[in-house]
């Protein structure tokens, strides 16, 4: 779940590679050898000036005060035949020099205090939005997700699976906004979900137990005096225990796309209103019911992959070329943002989130499940 569009590590306060180390005393031995192969009306020691800033890049204080006093060295003694500085030439390199072992000192500190904050930063952010396992009970599954603003792990979409004592559920949103402004809806959504996979029975009622939370986060929010509006659109998805089928609710969210062989179809299910407005009143949306077999595979996707354009305006064509990348052995998703990425030329500007999950018969006969919510015991499975 790593994001691809990350710094180079001697940018997010990891160690310096090896050549930038090296640059500053390989330039010193360039230097001094230049030096005495030219003619001696030309001096080009005065270069050596500019080492210490550079080592002050790739070096702690103790290491840059090293190459200022070396350069210092080679300068002030004209017996090396280095350089002839004197006064206060001499004094301005060592100003330089002094500066940049304070550049190194402040720069060792930010590094050190720069790792600190973007490892509390990344647990908190995978502690909301975990990297999801290849598998949850009978069912496999695969995750990716790319946040839109740089350098964070979690946005505005969100995706879970978890397996409760009324099978296995999955969830995929998207709320307002993106970027790190958009994560609190989601650490709420997804918390809401973790409970309903515990609690509520039927899946509509984990639909309405997270229309509630946005409902009371945005009343709550209402004492500040400016509101947000909270909303998202969602998709959940059950397998229950024992049957081939997928129990589908949608919240005014994209379809997911059924691929079954070498065929893709949209899942035909009447969205319901996003979570969060409070228009669906006491009526819950009612789930759809789809056969299942092995070897069948729902994607599930977020508004940031569909309504990403190429550099003409055009809308990326998912359902269109998934036949074509489901024959990547990479696998399906990570060929999906792979042809993303190509089609808008980087990346889309909005959060993406991809979800592909593959009931597995045999387990699903190896697993019995609970009664069903309305109290009849689950049926056989057709297969066992």
């Amino acid at each position: 779940m790593r994001r691809g569009r990350e710094e180079p590590g001697w940018l997010r306060g990891q160690p310096p590679p090896v050549w930038a180390r090296i640059a500053p005393a390989a330039a010193l031995v360039v230097l001094v050898l230049a030096q005495a192969l030219t003619p001696g009306d030309v001096e080009l020691g005065f270069f050596l000036a500019a080492l210490p800033p550079v080592a002050a890049f790739a070096y702690g204080a103790a290491g840059t005060a090293f190459f200022a006093a070396l350069v210092l060295v080679l300068l002030g003694a004209p017996a090396l035949g280095v350089g002839r500085a004197r006064g206060s030439d001499l004094a301005t390199v060592a100003a330089v020099g002094l500066l940049s072992v304070v550049i190194a000192w402040v720069r060792r500190r930010r590094d050190a205090q720069l790792v600190t904050v973007r490892t509390v930063a990344e647990a908190a952010q995978l502690a909301v939005l975990p990297p999801l396992p290849d598998r949850v009970g009978p069912v496999r599954c695969c995750g990716l997700y790319r946040a839109a603003q740089r350098g964070t792990l979690v946005g505005g979409d969100l995706y879970d699976v978890r397996a409760g004592p009324y099978g296995v559920r999955a969830l995929v949103g998207d709320v307002q906004g993106h970027g790190l402004a958009a994560v609190a809806t989601v650490a709420a959504l997804l918390g809401a979900f973790r409970e309903a996979v515990l609690d509520d029975a039927e899946l509509a009622k984990v639909a309405a137990r997270l229309d509630r939370r946005l409902l009371a986060d945005t009343a709550q929010a209402a004492d500040s005096g400016d509101p947000p509006e909270l909303f998202a659109t969602a998709v959940l998805l059950e397998f229950p225990p024992g049957l081939d089928l997928v129990r589908i609710v949608s919240c005014g969210h994209p379809s997911a796309l059924l691929l079954r062989g070498s065929a893709v179809e949209e899942v035909a299910v009447e969205p319901g209103p996003p979570l969060g407005l409070g228009l669906a009143g006491p009526a819950e949306p009612a789930p759809v019911e789809l056969p299942v077999g092995p070897g069948d595979r729902l994607l599930l996707y977020t508004d940031g992959v569909t309504e990403a354009r190429d550099r003409a305006g055009h809308f990326y064509p998912l359902p269109a070329r998934v036949p074509v990348l489901a024959r990547d052995p990479a696998g399906l998703v990570q060929a999906v943002w792979r042809d993303l990425a190509a089609f808008t030329g980087g990346g889309p500007g909005d959060d993406v989130a991809l979800l592909l999950l593959s009931p597995d018969a045999a387990d699903a006969d190896a697993a019995p499940g609970p009664a069903d919510p309305a109290g009849a015991p689950r049926p056989p499975h057709p297969h066992g």
